[in-house]
């Protein structure tokens, strides 16, 4: 008796066939993990640099003005990590690196009268800085507004260019809200700190820069971003 092996054939042929196309989706699902994991990878690393190996731009510019970017008052008076910043400006106004000095900074989180803003003038006065040559931000609650109301100053007073004074683990991304806002030309100056924690600043940093770069994007495309 011949046996009839075209079933056996066939089975033989759509039984591998199936067995591919459901491995497919796997593949496909392992192949877009690498792939993101990767890009993460990758995102993650230029954050890093970005921050860790941030240099002061333009350090001989000798600009118009210089933007003091605010942070916390306690009663009133600056935080250390704010007298850090303050103590630059002070500086690099005492070598001749810009005129005017714009304290840039509103209402305090701690519950302290004054702004940002005020505190900073007054420390600045108390280090002999004349208070014509300060001018105050008092309104800002967020980095981009820091300097883009400190850039409608600017106009106001006819200042055509700026160095920007923070902390160097947020003078990356200060640097990019400066230019976007239009501040040109631009000089960064970054302080160093010996009262904050550089491994909680760092990456809390890291999202911030990141989420600064989402909204730029979207302030591209014409949306409203929750700066």
């Amino acid at each position: 008796m011949m046996k009839d092996t075209r079933g056996n054939v066939l089975a033989a042929t759509v039984l591998p066939d199936m067995s591919k196309r459901r491995g497919r989706p796997f593949r496909l699902l392992l192949r877009a993990f690498i792939v993101l994991t990767a890009a993460v990878a990758g995102w993650s690393g230029w954050m890093a640099y970005s921050i860790s190996c941030f240099r002061d731009v333009s350090p001989e510019l000798v600009t118009d003005t210089g933007i003091v970017l605010g942070a916390a008052l306690w009663n009133d008076k600056p935080s250390p990590a704010l007298r850090e910043r303050l103590e630059m400006a002070a500086r690099l106004y005492a070598e001749g690196k810009f005129s005017t000095i714009i304290v840039s900074g509103g209402p305090d989180q701690n519950r302290s009268v004054l702004s940002e803003a005020e505190g900073m003038r007054n420390y600045l006065l108390d280090k002999g800085i004349p208070e014509a040559v300060i001018l105050l931000e008092p309104d800002s609650k967020t980095t981009y507004q820091n300097l883009l109301f400190s850039k409608q100053i600017m106009e106001q007073h006819h200042l055509q260019s700026a160095t920007v004074v923070t902390h160097e683990y947020h003078a990356a991304r200060a640097k990019d809200i400066a230019k976007f806002v239009g501040i040109r030309p631009l000089a960064v100056s970054g302080a160093s700190s010996v009262v904050l924690s550089k491994t909680y600043n760092h990456s809390r940093e890291y999202l911030a820069l990141t989420k600064w770069k989402i909204d730029k994007l979207l302030l591209r495309l014409g949306f409203s971003a929750p700066l």
